[in-house]
């Protein structure tokens, strides 16, 4: 098991992609850890002193892909006051500690793969997705829902992988708002999924999300007959 490191970090590109979302690329002051897809890193706002304590943070999924370790990027949408904090705070060029990696939220390829991922809850997958290779023999079946087309921000990442992984299979979702390509006007439910999906009975699903939503499909894969080991969930705030 890899042991988690502090690492101190510059900002090196801030992207607003509106509705208070954003993205931030990280550049460590040495590479970070090796580190599996779908853990996490905690990221600190506040200057660290090694001969203190760690200063309040938040986790956020590593949406990086693990072989790039002179970058850690991260999504977030503003939820509470740390990522208003954030919001305020963070430019280009500024600092911040994050400490990684953690988390057990992996995905195995043992069975068939359906993955639920809410707004910025896709940042727990695309590093999975980063790396999937047109070997990959189980059907990996994406639902990625967001309030608008615009906030759908790995969308680029996951057809470019689906145009290469024959078994790779996406679904978007938008609330409103125009459509973007292949996508439908929707919440992201399992009822939307559902059909799409070639064996319910033998996958896997993995749901990552705001904690409302992952609620809701976790109630509703139940209702359908879907074995509480089965269901996996990485819920945020």
């Amino acid at each position: 098991m890899t042991t988690a490191q502090k690492l101190r970090c510059q900002v090196t590109r801030l992207v607003d992609h509106g509705e208070h979302v954003y993205t931030l690329d990280l550049r460590p002051e040495r590479l970070a850890p090796r580190f599996r897809p779908g853990q996490f890193l905690h990221l600190a706002l506040d200057e660290y002193d090694p001969s203190g304590f760690w200063p309040e943070s938040r986790v956020f999924s590593i949406a990086s892909a693990p072989t790039q370790r002179d970058l850690l990027r991260i999504s977030y949408s503003v939820r509470g006051r740390f990522t208003a904090r954030m919001e305020r705070e963070l430019a280009e060029g500024k600092h911040v500690w994050v400490k990684l990696p953690y988390g057990e939220f992996i995905i195995e390829d043992a069975t068939d793969i359906v993955l639920f991922a809410g707004g910025t809850g896709i940042t727990a997958f695309t590093a999975f997705l980063d790396g999937l290779t047109p070997a990959f023999h189980h059907a990996v079946t994406l639902a990625y829902g967001a309030r608008t087309a615009e906030l759908l921000i790995y969308r680029d990442l996951v057809a470019a992988r689906a145009a290469l992984i024959p078994t790779l299979r996406a679904c978007y979702l938008v609330e409103r708002g125009e459509l973007a390509p292949g996508a439908t006007i929707g919440r992201l439910s399992v009822d939307a999924v559902w059909p799409h999906i070639a064996a319910p009975d033998q996958a896997t699903y993995y749901l990552s999300g705001p904690p409302a939503m992952v609620k809701t499909l976790t109630a509703d894969l139940r209702g359908r007959g879907i074995a509480d080991g089965a269901i996996r969930i990485d819920a945020w705030e």
